[in-house]
């Protein structure tokens, strides 16, 4: 079953007033939903709470966590069927490819295991191995979502989602990075309420975006060339009593665009931060990622249904590279 819904921002012009010698045109970030508006569309439903959608490009198929169903699933298009692909999961959430470059660990996975309270990585033939369990001697708490740099550092968020208060062992929420070859991770901050999603820009991999479900906003941060991160600011508010949901996982397009989920659905803004458009979703999204044979695919998880929606835009590892 298909659902259109569709909130449309028109690119602004802005001309310059100079002489024609120095007059420059100058074209706002458009919105990447198709001028028709954005087609939603359900693809897998009967879940009991779907996460970390991450697209298999070596396979074309789907990957995405039932976190309560211990069960990561995949989807395969050309059949528009679903199997189990690992169970258990640990309870997985965020799911990212294990590694940027070809090599030994292409097809690898990275895992934000909630069940299991820690971040690990999946061969290719299924072993596992353990990369954060503890921060300063103390068992982290329920690792949510992960992003990986291209050097191998490793970004993840640790709300205490799923933990009760008597197995806590961190009185923080944090937000980690875990270096190359590290054997616990470097604390980034403990400001948030609740963090959630984590996604790397596409440029240069020079700032980190966090969101905060409680709190209802994203922050950015500065990333140096050694991976270590610093100065950050508010990025972005996602407000809106009226809809239903909070800001939860994310993703960027090759041009830096940033889609999270939020009240009453995907919402989209502009490198600088300002919001673009927000895409319409039938319930609670839950996680983003691109995907496709293009890469030019949204797939939305919601509680029990997985959506996918084309836009005018490409995923990071679909571009060339720059």
């Amino acid at each position: 079953m298909s659902y259109a819904s569709s909130v449309t921002v028109l690119a602004l012009l802005l001309a310059g007033c100079a002489p024609a010698s120095t007059t420059v045109a100058q074209e706002a970030t458009p919105s990447p939903v198709p001028a028709g508006g954005a087609a939603v569309e359900a693809v897998a439903d009967g879940f009991q709470f779907t996460e970390g959608p991450y697209w298999r490009p070596e396979s074309g198929t789907l990957l995405f966590s039932d976190i309560p169903a211990n069960t990561i699933y995949q989807w395969h298009p050309e059949a528009d069927s679903t199997s189990v692909y690992r169970r258990p999961s640990g309870r997985s959430n965020g799911i990212v490819a294990g590694s940027i470059v070809a090599g030994p660990a292409e097809g690898s996975l990275l895992l934000a295991q909630h069940g299991w309270r820690r971040v690990a990585r999946v061969a290719p033939d299924g072993r596992e191995t353990a990369l954060a369990t503890h921060y300063n001697g103390q068992r982290l708490n329920s690792p949510n979502d992960v992003a990986l740099r291209s050097d191998g550092t490793v970004y993840f968020t640790d709300p205490p989602y799923g933990v009760g208060a008597e197995a806590r062992e961190l009185d923080i929420a944090g937000v980690y990075r875990l270096p190359p070859g590290a054997e616990e991770p470097v604390l980034i901050t403990g400001e948030f309420a609740r963090p959630n999603g984590i996604a790397l820009s596409p440029a240069g991999e020079s700032r980190l975006y966090v969101n905060d479900t409680r709190q209802g906003l994203i922050r950015a941060y500065d990333v140096a060339p050694s991976g270590e991160v610093s100065d950050g600011e508010v990025f972005a508010r996602l407000e809106d009593p009226d809809a239903e949901g909070a800001p939860d996982g994310m993703t960027v397009d090759a041009t830096g665009r940033l889609y999270s989920t939020g009240p009453g659905g995907l919402w989209i803004f502009a490198p600088g931060g300002e919001q673009l458009d927000r895409i319409r979703l039938p319930a609670r999204a839950t996680n983003v990622t691109f995907g496709g044979a293009q890469g030019q695919t949204l797939f939305v998880t919601t509680p029990s249904t997985v959506y996918r929606v084309p836009v005018d835009a490409t995923g990071v590892r679909w571009a060339p590279a720059r």
